[in-house]
């Protein structure tokens, strides 16, 4: 069975962006506060205790009453109870995680990035036992793109919920899903484990009336042992507290000044998120548009809405639920409302999170500590026993599918095809002839030097050939790599983006999260093979 391991920069799968951060290059850290390992957890403990916990405990208690209210109505553990209270306290903190309201969690990586975060959390328990870390899942319950998570994959299959949609995704109700159910029932099978994931489907979607409840309860169910919360912060109360941070972007625009400057610093990768002048959608149940100033006025786009300065400032002190920060305005609202000390995500997140920093200063809101998620690939042992027959590596296995068959054809090979010898042996014939051409007209050099590549190059066509030849000798063996690449990464690409938990979870149940938490370590750097 194959034992190496991957770090996340020689996996192939990460931009040269997120590879540049893992690996600390100088010319990135202007773009964040402190780098994640257990000593600047300690200095981030200590700002953000200074930096939160004034204002005799406002915040936080406005953060636990909210949280009580969200989990009035689904049974909670004893873990997430204490939890939820133990935020009332300042020498508590949390670590934080988000994602859509992928249906049914949609890819796997959506447990990934929750079991990073509980991780973490026990790790700064068993480090710094004086204080208490809460596991925070934020939902993206204001987000409106519906397309991008209205379904997931099983088996191959693309299983999908059909429906108009537009305001925030959050309040989306859930009427249709039975529709969604029955064909996840016949698809998903039989057995114990089928039955509990069909239980949890249906109590999920059938029994709850929006998208956000059905979600905290799906995520509930799997992670309240655990201790894990689940917050909705499309909330009037604590929308309350972010008041002063709307009134700023509405009338300084700060954000859209402070990420353009940071934007040079970021001119050799893909930018990821382009500001806005101002930052914020008005939202309502069926609406979700940009705010805009234009002629002196504040619009909203797509409606009839407008409002002058003093009137949307009576908007935003009367309805501040009605304000809604975009992608770039979000982590800050995040920041503000929790005593967070970390976030966690995906390279794509990060990126955008690295566009912040001098946003977050001029706003005086400590900027969190950033860290990649974990990765995994998910394997049985009946996939690590056939890549153990095959002589196969996991390294060898990330590899990009045509060098995995180039490689292994050369290896499987009764002798070298590698005419690198060959190759050497004729430029060092021609250097002769060379010297010759030089002490000559310089026609003749010409024609030495086209005659050198067409040799060299009709060796390496040779080589090619012989590849080819030897790919075909050995055709049966690499089918069978070729089959087990392609069930470990569908469609050549990460299995965590692909393939949905409950595919995994009707084989191997509980064990699968359990496998995750004893396995995962958040602070180290590398892609992780669970095999199960």
């Amino acid at each position: 069975m194959p034992t190496d391991c991957i770090s996340y920069q020689e996996s192939g799968y990460f931009s040269s962006l997120i590879n540049d951060y893992l690996n600390e290059k100088p010319e990135l850290k202007a773009l964040y506060h402190r780098f994640p390992n257990l000593e600047n957890f300690k200095l981030q403990l200590e700002e953000k205790g200074r930096n939160f916990n004034g204002n005799d405990n406002f915040k936080r208690e406005i953060l636990v009453s909210v949280l009580e209210k969200q989990y009035d109505s689904i049974v909670t553990s004893e873990t997430t109870s204490n939890n939820i209270k133990l935020l009332n306290n300042s020498n508590t903190f949390t670590v934080t995680t988000g994602h859509q309201l992928n249906l049914f969690t949609g890819p796997l990586y959506f447990l990934y990035k929750i079991v990073s975060t509980i991780n973490l959390c026990k790790k700064l328990k068993n480090e710094f036992p004086e204080h208490d870390f809460v596991p925070i899942y934020w939902m993206a319950t204001e987000d409106h793109d519906f397309e991008e998570i209205n379904y997931f994959s099983l088996h191959g299959k693309k299983i999908s919920w059909n429906k108009n949609s537009s305001g925030p995704v959050g309040r989306l109700s859930t009427e249709g899903l039975e529709n969604v159910f029955d064909v996840f029932e016949l698809e998903i099978g039989h057995g114990d484990n089928a039955k509990f994931l069909k239980e949890l489907f249906k109590k999920a979607y059938i029994e709850h009336a929006t998208l956000a409840d059905a979600t905290r309860y799906l995520a509930n169910e799997l992670f309240k042992n655990q201790g894990l919360v689940v917050i909705d912060a499309d909330d009037t109360d604590l929308k309350k507290s972010f008041i002063p941070f709307i009134k700023n972007e509405l009338l300084q625009q700060t954000a859209f000044a402070k990420v353009n400057e940071t934007t040079p610093l970021l001119e050799s990768y893909s930018v990821q998120v382009n500001p806005r002048e101002i930052n914020l959608f008005y939202i309502e149940d069926n609406l979700r548009e940009r705010i805009v100033f234009e002629n002196g006025k504040y619009s909203v786009l797509n409606t009839k809405l407008t409002f002058s300065e003093q009137e949307i400032l009576k908007e935003v002190e009367n309805h501040p639920e009605k304000f809604s920060p975009n992608v770039l305005l979000r982590p800050l609202y995040q920041e503000v409302i929790l005593p967070n000390l970390c976030y966690i995500g995906g390279g794509g997140e990060l990126a955008y999170w690295l566009e912040l920093k001098s946003f977050f200063e001029s706003q005086e809101v400590t900027f969190p500590i950033l860290l990649l998620r974990n990765s995994v690939l998910l394997a049985t042992e009946k996939q690590a026993s056939k890549a153990d027959k095959l002589q196969l590596t996991w390294r060898d296995l990330f590899l990009n599918q045509q060098e995995l068959l180039n490689q292994k054809t050369k290896l499987l090979s009764d002798f070298t095809i590698d005419f690198s010898a060959q190759k050497e042996a004729l430029k060092k014939q021609f250097e002769e002839l060379h010297k010759m051409a030089e002490a000559t007209d310089k026609s003749f050099l010409g024609a030495v030097k086209a005659q050198e590549s067409k040799q060299i190059k009709g060796l390496e066509n040779l080589e090619k050939r012989l590849l080819k030849a030897e790919k075909r000798v050995h055709q049966e063996q690499l089918n069978r790599i070729i089959s087990l690449q392609n069930e470990l990464f569908p469609n050549q690409s990460l299995q965590e983006r692909k393939v949905n938990f409950s595919e995994f979870y009707v084989e191997f149940g509980v064990e699968l999260i359990e496998k995750l938490l004893k396995e995962l370590k958040p602070l180290e750097k590398e892609f992780k093979v669970v095999v199960l």
